[in-house]
């Protein structure tokens, strides 16, 4: 282990940024060398004098500028990254890897696919689509081509989707289609309502927007139609934003008898419901939308991030009516053009061939694999899961807070994120949302897990480190 003391003095950043600046100075002055192990993160607290979260922020934005790796049980080690780049080293890269990137693991993403036959029939699909690729470079009108919205009927159809053609559009993601969805709803100052814990997307997008967001309680089962009615007279919402489907992050899914019950609170009181329905692929059998209960209330959004993936930045979107239809083109034209040619065609092979059914077969698989781990490995009825669904719902006992169980978390390899981050008002509730997909290996999950597990033995004082 490198007995590695860094003068915090010489940075004049925050001190945990100041870490990560010290750890990039002291290896390009050779100080530190690629493969050194620095110290534990407790250790380094205390010759610090500063606290443990300090040390664990520095090394998480070490590991961002990719100057370190972690491992759990085994430490926190110099990589050699930015410092080695700027001092000339040769570097034995793939060819592609300049294009790889830090993965976000607060991100709830699918597990990635490595079984060699899927990834050999995605590298065909793509074959085929360059080999026609000139007029995929050219501008080309808003949301797909005939072919591509046929694809998306086929693939929505699977969800009990039979909308028109023209009510169907390819957009660049479901984050900037709610962003125009709910520019189009709404204005500056008035209320649209979503779940009281929500996706941190329709935060973002509600401040964007300078929209009034108010949280409606909930069940196990999802939102209690009587506190939306009880909203609705108050409030006079614009719109009902929800992800019914193993919702982000309690993953949680609404059943038909909500979904009716929730439909009929919108109906009578006129309000357009945003389904974001980016993980209503992933169950074999579900629930159907909202939009096959209320067609004429509701858009439907369906994201491709979660079922096939988020690099393709494509999503299906079904508006309510053919009169929604001009506005909802203008809005989004306005701020995307267009989604990329290119993406579109290879989703459309994808469809077609097959491709994209084999990808969400092994996401639902391995999704499985990765919950059997979680619940060989934590107690029964601690948290809360689906059987197929990306990550856990985490409440926090033994003393433990949220920002101190996820900055003890940070450096295991699995993405923790802190309720704060999706709770619309009111105080956060001591939990956090766990991801288990993503690079992620088993492997590197199964440790991580355990990890988790011996820290929630007990309160935080008494959990080990290993970094």
């Amino acid at each position: 282990m490198k007995d590695w003391h860094p003068d915090l003095s010489r940075s004049s950043s925050p001190r945990y940024m100041a870490i990560a600046d010290l750890i990039e100075m002291d290896l390009r002055s050779g100080h530190l060398a690629a493969g050194d192990r620095l110290p534990p993160q407790r250790e380094l607290a205390k010759r610090l004098n500063v606290d443990f979260t300090t040390v664990a922020r520095g090394y998480v934005e070490a590991q961002k500028r990719g100057l370190v790796d972690s491992h759990v049980g085994r430490g926190t080690f110099v990589t050699g990254g930015a410092g080695s780049e700027r001092q000339g080293f040769t570097l034995d890269l793939a060819p592609d890897s300049r294009r790889a990137s830090v993965v976000d693991l607060s991100m709830n993403m699918p597990p990635e696919p490595d079984d060699p036959d899927l990834i050999a029939r995605m590298r065909e699909g793509m074959a085929a689509v360059a080999a026609n690729l000139v007029p995929l470079l050219r501008y080309q009108g808003f949301g797909g081509s005939g072919m591509d919205k046929e694809a998306a009927a086929v693939w929505l159809g699977r969800r009990g989707l039979k909308p028109a053609q023209e009510r169907i559009f390819v957009t660049p993601g479901a984050h900037p289609a709610l962003l125009a969805i709910f520019g189009l709803l709404a204005k500056p100052g008035e209320t649209v309502l979503s779940e009281i814990v929500t996706y941190p997307g329709m935060r973002s997008i509600a401040a964007q927007l300078r929209l009034n967001l108010a949280g409606l309680p909930m069940d196990g089962d999802g939102i209690l139609p009587d506190a939306f009615a009880s909203a609705c007279e108050r409030l006079k919402p614009k719109a009902l934003y929800l992800n019914p489907t193993l919702q982000n992050p309690t993953t949680l899914t609404i059943p038909a008898t909500r979904r009716e019950e929730i439909s009929a609170v919108a109906r009578k009181y006129q309000v357009p419901i945003v389904e974001d329905d980016a993980y209503g692929f992933i169950p074999l059998q579900g629930p159907s939308p909202l939009a096959a209960t209320a067609p004429d209330l509701t858009w439907h959004i369906g994201g491709l991030a979660k079922c096939i993936g988020a690099g393709l930045r494509l999503a299906y979107v079904v508006a309510p009516d053919t009169k929604a239809v001009w506005p909802f083109v203008s809005a989004m034209r306005a701020n995307n053009v267009m989604a990329s040619p290119l993406n579109m065609a290879l989703l459309t092979r994808w469809i077609e061939d097959g491709t994209a059914d084999a990808m969400l077969h092994f996401i639902r698989t391995e999704a499985a694999a990765r919950q059997q781990m979680v619940a060989a490995v934590l107690s029964a009825g601690s948290y809360r899961a689906d059987p197929i669904s990306f990550n856990i719902w985490l409440p926090l006992l033994s003393g433990w807070t949220r920002s101190t169980f996820a900055s003890h978390m940070h450096s295991s390899g699995i993405g923790v994120l802190a309720s704060d981050a999706f709770t619309v008002e009111g105080s956060a509730p001591e939990a956090v949302r766990v991801c288990l997909g993503g690079p992620v290996t088993r492997e590197k999950l199964q440790g991580a897990l355990e990890f988790m597990a011996h820290a929630l033995e007990g309160p935080p004082e008494m959990a080990a480190s290993f970094f």
